[in-house]
């Protein structure tokens, strides 16, 4: 009998996952990857008599995988804050989903365990951008400005970990970085004693600093589109770059397209901050994409769809959005 954690490699999936195992201790097998790697649920051998839980990852695109391992005896409890579609109706299943753009997977355990390992939360919410959310939970927590501040560069550099094409990529595997942050019940110990997290946010600032030399190459009443060529470090600074656009300029809606080595351009998308929504049915419109209404990407855009998917960008946050610039 063998149980698998199922969780996406971002800030919000280990540390979701890291609350659930500080609450309920089970050893089991890990599978994860970077975060765009979200179908996981097709890499679970699992059969009856084995469990799963599953975290952050879209159940409208893991549900056949998912029906499969209801239908196989396999019970399943299943975490995410992104689009899910139609849920399943099954007694194996116990769905903790909820889409609000003001939610992460992690706020969703957080509610769930009652608040019992919330600074974890608090770290997620500041990675996946959620800056309202992470600093109501702080401040909730009575953290001082300083303490906020730590666990924001924390919550940050563990999210930017998780972009890129491949783990080849990543400064350090998601499921090695979970095993390192699994014996710190608090985020405060595992940045005082583990040399893991200032790997982490070194990396994270060294390549952040060249994201920040790239000029927009579109410029839309409706937001900014950038393109990063196909390289580790723009594949790594992409979606953390995307985030530091939307914080700056919170009016706008901001994609941040990286150049992939077999043609086209994966993308990460985010809506206003000042009026969140949009993102992922934008997203939606094209072959890979999904995501939430705050914040989207898509797996792979092919390069003769680029014009129409800044036009469609220019449309879904401004409709009389006028004349793109160059």
């Amino acid at each position: 009998m063998s149980h698998f954690d199922v969780f996406n490699g971002d800030a919000d999936g280990i540390c979701a996952l890291h609350q659930l195992r500080l609450a309920v201790p089970l050893a089991s097998t890990l599978v994860t990857g970077v975060k765009r790697d979200i179908q996981l649920l097709e890499r679970v051998a699992a059969q009856a008599g084995d469990s799963a839980t599953v975290l952050d990852i879209s159940l409208d695109r893991n549900r056949a995988a998912l029906l499969g391992l209801l239908e196989r005896g396999v019970p399943v409890e299943y975490f995410d804050h992104h689009f899910s579609g139609a849920i399943p109706e099954h007694p194996g299943l116990r769905a903790h989903i909820d889409p609000a753009p003001g939610a992460c997977t992690s706020t969703l355990v957080d509610r769930h365990l009652r608040g019992r390992y919330r600074l974890w939360a608090v770290v997620a919410a500041f990675g996946d951008n959620l800056n309202e959310t992470a600093l109501a939970l702080a401040r909730g927590c009575g953290l001082s400005e300083d303490r906020m501040a730590l666990l924001r560069g924390l919550g940050q550099a563990i999210n930017y970990n998780a972009y890129g094409d491949s783990e080849a990529d990543l400064l350090m595997a998601p499921a090695r970085l979970y095993r390192a942050i699994q014996p710190h019940a608090s985020p405060f110990d595992f940045l005082a004693g583990d040399a893991d997290a200032q790997l982490l946010i070194d990396g994270r600032c060294r390549d952040m600093d060249r994201a920040r030399g790239v000029q927009a190459a579109y410029r839309l009443p409706a937001g900014t589109v950038y393109v990063l060529p196909d390289a580790p470090w723009a594949r790594r600074a992409q979606g953390e770059f995307a985030n530091e656009l939307a914080t700056r300029f919170p009016a706008l809606a901001h994609a941040v397209l990286c150049e992939r080595a077999q043609g086209g351009y994966s993308v990460s998308v985010r809506a206003p901050l000042a009026r969140l929504g949009g993102a992922g049915r934008l997203c939606r419109q094209f072959p890979g994409g999904g995501g939430r209404a705050g914040a989207a990407g898509i797996d792979l855009l092919a390069r003769d769809r680029l014009q129409e998917f800044i036009r469609a960008f220019g449309a879904a946050f401004d409709p009389g959005h006028g004349q793109i610039r160059a």
